[in-house]
């Protein structure tokens, strides 16, 4: 079993975690793949026993890695999103941080897990990504969101005028401090902060959730994942804060923004027994009341 792992930090008393893992990785005789920036920031605090293969870019693993390896948070996930690309490439989600929708595997449970992925005792799960078009070729790189594409103003700026519509049809004109367009998976994320609703993850949808709209009759809308959506920036200096997940640019100007949901889709490794229902009950808390 060929793995590839991906993360960003890493605190002291998650080490004896990592390294019990990579341990048992070397166990299985497998190739192990490590993001360098993450090989660079763990070395001389882990230790290998074979060399891993270091890549930097997605073109280094495609095609001879089983498995992305995310640890971290649901941050991380995102980041990851970036170098799977559209190869087909499973994510497994190890969860070194706090909330964990996506990574949904504690570092408590990382050896046990280990050991069922190998026995092929896992499911997948398929997660719609959303892609953003316009013509001054923002975040040409890789235009792709898992969870969320956002619009929201700079600090001190007025509120903004974002006109929306849906197949070409008016929808409305958003007087907010900024819009978001989320995903199934983003149902749990600033979407859900800003009251949008939260979908199942294999829902064919996708959500249009105003941030502090100054109409209260504003509410978010659920709509087909086969929709286009066509934003157009209006108001004072036209400037503003354009986020692909955790990745920003600044707009400025009438841009056209076109959201589409993206040709291909993102692979997340599910245990047994890690159900939705269960994961959301357990990480928002539903059920703590004295009379359960």
């Amino acid at each position: 079993m060929n793995l590839a792992l991906f993360g960003r930090l890493v605190n002291e008393p998650m080490l004896p975690y990592l390294q019990d893992f990579i341990r048992k990785l070397e166990e299985i005789r497998g190739t192990t793949f490590i993001y360098e920036p993450f090989f660079r920031h763990l070395e001389g605090r882990i230790r290998f026993q074979f060399p891993p293969v270091i890549f930097r870019h997605h073109s280094g693993i495609k095609e001879k890695i089983d498995f992305l390896c995310s640890i971290g948070g649901d941050g991380t996930i995102l980041d990851a999103v970036v170098q799977v690309g559209n190869s087909g490439i499973p994510i497994i989600g190890i969860n070194m941080g706090k909330l964990g929708f996506l990574s949904s595997i504690s570092k408590e449970e990382i050896l046990p897990a280990l050991e069922e992925i190998r026995l092929n005792k896992y499911s997948l799960e398929k997660r719609t990504l959303l892609q953003l078009h316009t013509q001054t070729g923002l975040f040409s790189d890789f235009p792709f969101a898992l969870n969320d594409i956002t619009i929201y103003k700079r600090d001190r700026q007025p509120m903004l005028a974002i006109r929306t519509y849906i197949n070409d049809e008016f929808l409305n004109s958003y007087w907010a401090d900024g819009l978001i367009v989320a995903t199934p998976t983003g149902s749990t994320a600033y979407s859900l902060s800003c009251t949008g609703p939260i979908l199942m993850p294999d829902a064919e949808n996708f959500i249009i959730t105003p941030i502090a709209s100054h109409n209260l009759t504003v509410r978010p809308m659920v709509i087909r994942d086969d929709c286009r959506i066509r934003i157009l920036v209006e108001g004072t200096g036209n400037e503003y804060i354009l986020a692909i997940d955790s990745r920003k640019e600044q707009a400025k100007g009438e841009i056209e923004l076109i959201i589409t949901r993206a040709g291909f889709s993102i692979q997340l490794v599910r245990l047994p027994e890690r159900h939705f229902f269960k994961t959301i009950r357990q990480k928002l808390n539903w059920g703590l009341d004295a009379r359960n």
